[in-house]
């Protein structure tokens, strides 16, 4: 048996080594850069047990943490010791031990007992951050440069900082803690130390500043060092004065714990005897305008000791941002993926026009030779016009340029450090000949974290909208989610990801993205208990509506279903409670919310040239959409209030749901034509989703959704960003997933597989991208997304879970083998492990291969025809250690242990 383990300190670092045959292992999935630096005092441990045999079940457990790898060996907890503890719970078990020391290591292990055998694991470690504001002792610091421009397109050029020391004795240990804001890159000795890009993660800086912690011990060595970090502007200095929120000029907090092996210890910080300058070669940079690198500035040497920097200024102390400093417990976007250009094409003399072949997002990496003072400028773009030169009006003011200029020795590479950009094409001037394919590439920059799905099947269609889909989803991965990721925006919009998260977590582990974003947007909620529709808070949107603020309950409770982890609905409990008390309080009259920003956003309009319907048989009305909303949200919150220990207040949030589906079904059902409001797909199907359709009207209220659907829609989409988060489920659970099939698969407007046919390699923020306004669309939106990808996962490959399960620790397996679909593989490697499931259709035959993780078990749902299992179909499946359990309609049910299945029965 193999037991393959992970450490989880507040969900953020993991471990890997082996031993005998027992392997350890954290999922990449929640891997730091290094394993240090965490800033809780209540770390959390979570293991995955892998094993080659069946129904293998833990019983027990038995964890370990001590001072010293010396203690842990002789099997001594000093720390803590939790005793043998008989439980299946194996993720999220808090630490309960003596007190944790700031910057002190820990060593851990678990020993686990199944139905099948007991191992221990092998030992993994990890460390403290800076707990309290007194263990810092650097200060904040930076300069003013005088030909920085703060109006209209910020002109920032990024700082140089530097400072030499002297390691006294021979290095046991150093650790570097490093802020740089807006963004920053630290040398070690001109070693770049870790690998991350654009960090650190973007915040509300004046509630929340986060640091990264780096094992620097290789790098520091016993006398002479140096230290030298890189501030870029990021989200801190803003990008359009007075349209995005201004912090302040970059600067930096850095802090050099050096322990020597004689035991004392010494402490390298920021103070003003750094020194600074903003003359070198990277000068003006912003997300949305790119990076300009003069090579004729470069300093060679410049971040190693005994550089001349007699040039340079002396760094100035600066106040500290507003927010609470703390270690950012989130991954940071690094180079995730590299994409080779298809083509480059002369578009006229000097001009070369180059296709990636696919809408990426992060940049360009030049290998390139040149005359000294040659400037190379690379514009980038989506798509292009009929000519074939570049179209940037959807880009706004967004001026999207890298600009390069040679020193003129050589072959010189180059990619930039502060910007990125969502691209196709590039336009390429000041080349002397045709660049070579061979010396460019493009690298795809999002958060680190780890593909934990894949889905394929016997459709191209459906293949190519979920390649555009997972394309699309990690361009948008910023430390945030975005909306886009191309033009004078990039916001973290919440309405965006309502559902998609939800779809977003099967392609990705998201996890750790999206706590880090749910406590970005309470840390913007007002006093009154207001949210803000876009967060952080670079623009200021306080609409009191609640379909877009919903996406921080949904979110909350995403991370509950998917990933077992209860912690952010207990830490933002109260916060929600407050924003539903002022919807409550102040927004509604009656039980009906009175307020909507939106509307069903980007309904398919009746024009092909409009962006938004101006049908009014087409627009849903905006207290429906509120009042559905809230309804929806109290539930979350009474069954929040159940998992968060507030038991007394299940009954209060059951009460305000009730009077909120009485007074909804009052105000906006329509007895004698069975159906809501002026019967739009949004205005049925999201009470049908949420259970607010008296039951004898079910049936009739969803005979309309289809009639709308096949009628005026010729079934295809028949709603917009808020409708479409409950169609393909809603088509589906009601007993059309043919039609929901049909939509996926259509090739004409308005439909996903529309975009893919027109050329679309990510998902488009208009149905109509290429017949409404193009400068209004963008060409890497996933909003339009809705439930598109959690229905694939949960109903064509059938990977879901039983009623009331968390993290897939009950596992519903129940395929939908449509009409015209001969294969589905699909996999999702959860927090227990690989769940797998791939079904084929053959002659008179269902074959289905499902692997069923350790430490979890499974309700199989198995197709059988016209709703008939045949003995010898049971009889296979029970040799396959299937338990029958009942029918269900075209189904078969069974249980099933872990392991890994094959069942073929009679279709």
């Amino acid at each position: 048996m193999k037991l393959k383990l992970c450490l989880l300190a507040f969900f953020s670092m993991a471990v890997q080594m082996t031993m005998a045959g027992i392997k350890v292992t954290g999922p990449k999935v929640e891997m730091l850069t290094n394993p240090v630096g965490i800033d809780c005092e209540t770390p959390r441990f979570s293991w995955e047990i892998v094993s080659s045999q069946k129904n293998v079940m833990q019983t027990a457990y038995h964890i370990l943490v001590a001072s010293s790898e010396a203690l842990l060996k002789k099997n001594v907890g000093d720390v803590w010791d939790s005793g043998v503890k008989t439980s299946e719970v194996s993720n999220y078990i808090d630490f309960a031990g003596a007190n944790l020391a700031s910057q002190k290591r820990y060593f851990w292990k678990v020993q686990v007992k199944t139905n099948r055998g007991m191992a221990w694991s092998a030992s993994a470690f990890w460390e403290m951050g800076l707990l309290n504001p007194s263990d810092w002792t650097a200060q904040w610091i930076g300069r003013n440069n005088p030909s920085d421009q703060l109006k209209d397109h910020t002109k920032v050029r990024a700082r140089y900082l530097r400072k030499d020391f002297s390691a006294t004795g021979a290095v046991k240990k150093a650790t570097l803690y490093i802020c740089g804001l807006g963004l920053y890159e630290a040398y070690i000795n001109g070693q770049r130390i870790g690998k991350q890009e654009l960090a650190p993660g973007p915040t509300d800086y004046n509630f929340s500043v986060k640091y990264n912690t780096f094992d620097v011990t290789s790098q520091v060595k016993q006398g002479h060092n140096a230290i030298g970090v890189i501030l870029g502007n990021g989200r801190f200095t803003t990008m359009r004065e007075g349209n995005i929120l201004h912090f302040g000029m970059p600067q930096l907090l850095a802090q050099l714990e050096i322990t020597l092996a004689n035991g004392q210890k010494q402490v390298i910080t920021s103070d003003p005897t750094w020194k600074i300058t903003a003359d070198g070669p990277i000068g003006n940079n912003n997300e949305y305008d790119g990076e300009a690198y003069d090579a004729r500035k470069e300093m060679p040497g410049w971040n190693e000791n005994g550089f001349n920097d007699a040039a340079w200024q002396q760094a100035e102390p600066v106040a500290a941002p507003k927010g609470k400093l703390s270690a950012q417990m989130n991954p940071n976007i690094t180079i995730m993926d590299q994409v080779k250009p298809v083509s480059i094409k002369e578009l006229k003399p000097g001009v070369y026009v180059m296709d990636m072949g696919q809408n990426m997002v992060g940049w360009l990496r030049l290998k390139v030779k040149g005359t000294k003072g040659d400037e190379l400028k690379l514009h980038f773009a989506e798509t292009l016009q009929k000519d074939g030169s570049l179209y940037t009006a959807n880009l706004r003011s967004a001026e999207t340029t890298d600009t390069y200029i040679f020193k003129g020795e050589g072959t010189e590479i180059w990619e930039p450090s502060f910007t990125y950009h969502g691209f196709r094409y590039v336009e390429m001037t000041g080349f002397k000949t045709k660049p070579s394919l061979e010396d460019i590439e493009g690298e795809v920059l999002y958060d680190e974290m780890a593909t934990t799905g894949d889905l394929e099947t016997s459709n191209v269609v459906f293949n190519q909208v979920y390649k555009n889909s997972f394309w699309g989803i990690r361009g948008n991965y910023r430390g945030m989610p975005t909306d886009c990721p191309q033009r004078d925006e990039r916001m973290g919009w919440l309405g965006d990801r309502g559902v998609g998260c939800l779809g977003e977590s099967y392609i990705f582990n998201n996890h750790l993205l999206y706590a880090k974003w749910l406590d970005d947007i309470e840390d913007d909620q007002k006093a009154d208990g207001e949210i803000s529709d876009v967060s952080p808070i670079y623009w200021s949107v306080y609409a009191d509506d609640v379909t877009w603020p919903a996406a921080w309950f949904t979110g909350a409770n995403m991370i509950y279903d998917q990933f077992g982890d209860k912690g952010p609905i207990i830490k933002h409990y109260a916060a929600m409670t407050r924003w539903m008390n002022h919807i409550k309080n102040d927004i509604s009259k009656d039980y009906i919310v009175q307020k909507d920003q939106y509307g069903d956003w980007c309904m398919p309009p009746e024009s092909p040239e409009l962006i938004h319907s101006k049908d009014p048989a087409r627009i849903t009305d905006g207290k429906l959409l509120s009042t559905s909303f809230y309804y929806m949200l109290c539930g979350l919150m009474s069954k929040f209030a159940a998992l968060s220990g507030h038991t007394n207040d299940v009954g209060m949030w059951n009460d305000l749901a009730a009077k909120t589906k009485e007074a909804f079904n009052q105000n906006f059902f329509h007895a004698d034509a069975q159906c809501y409001s002026n019967n739009t797909v949004t205005a049925n199907i999201l009470p049908l989703r949420f259970g607010m359709v008296p039951e004898q009207y079910r049936a009739a209220v969803f005979q309309n959704i289809v009639e709308k659907t096949t009628g005026e829609f010729k079934s295809h989409v028949s709603a917009g960003l808020i409708g479409v988060q409950q169609l393909m489920r809603g088509l589906t659970d009601n007993g059309r997933g043919d039609l929901a099939w049909t939509i996926v698969t259509n090739k004409t407007y308005p439909s996903w597989g529309y975009m893919a046919d027109h050329g679309a390699t990510t998902i488009w923020e208009l149905w109509n991208g290429d017949t409404a306004d193009p400068s209004m669309n963008s060409g890497n939106h996933v909003m339009l997304l809705g439930d598109l990808v959690v229905w694939a996962y949960s109903y064509l490959g059938g990977i879901a879970q039983t009623e009331g399960s968390a993290g897939f620790k009950q596992i519903k397996l129940k395929p939908w083998p449509v009409d015209g679909l001969d294969f589905v593989k699909t996999k999702y490697r959860s927090i227990y492990g690989q769940i797998e499931s791939h079904w084929q259709k053959q002659t008179g035959k269902f074959l289905w291969d499902f692997v069923i993780p350790c430490n979890t078990t499974a309700q199989v749902y198995i197709p059988v025809k016209n709703g008939q299992l045949d003995d010898a179909s049971r009889s296979s499946v029970e040799k396959q250690n299937g338990k029958f359990q009942k029918m269900d309609g075209d189904y078969a049910v069974f249980t099933f242990a872990s392991g890994r299945y094959h069942v073929a029965v009679n279709y």
